[in-house]
């Protein structure tokens, strides 16, 4: 069996990182991902708005260097969590990321994201996508 996603977006919001009681980080973020194709008679593109949850080290470095508006590319596996709020079962779909790419350079005058320094141990290692060429992506 085989579970694994690779996506290429625009952050919608900075990535909010917190910390387990056990003291690992992980950090939250929503990216939009084009679908490539045109929705209906006004030509405008649609998107759909993946969570994306990393962890430990590479949970860090996304929140210390990645903005909203900021195009990554994310690998990793989907994750279907189930919980009960009020009562009410519920399921949430989300992406656990392996690697993250930045694919793009902050904006002029952006101001950088704060420093924030952790005693989590290190991420284990990930594999390399090596040289990606986006051109090779289906979408």
């Amino acid at each position: 069996m085989f579970n694994r996603v690779i996506l290429v977006g625009r952050l919608t919001k900075d990535p909010e990182c917190r910390y387990t009681p056990s003291g690992k980080a992980v950090c939250s973020m929503r990216l939009a991902v084009d679908r490539g194709i045109s929705g209906g008679q006004s030509g405008s593109q649609e998107a759909d708005f993946v969570n994306i949850v990393a962890w430990e080290r590479l949970a860090e470095t996304c929140t210390n260097n990645l903005q909203k508006g900021r195009l990554i590319l994310v690998e990793g596996r989907l994750q279907i969590r189930q919980y009960e709020r009020d009562g009410m079962r519920r399921e949430a779909a989300e992406v656990v990321a392996t690697n993250v790419r930045f694919l793009d350079r902050p904006k002029e005058g952006a101001a950088p994201a704060p420093e924030r320094v952790s005693e989590a141990a290190p991420m284990e290692e990930t594999e390399d996508l090596g040289d990606l060429n986006l051109d090779d992506l289906p979408f």
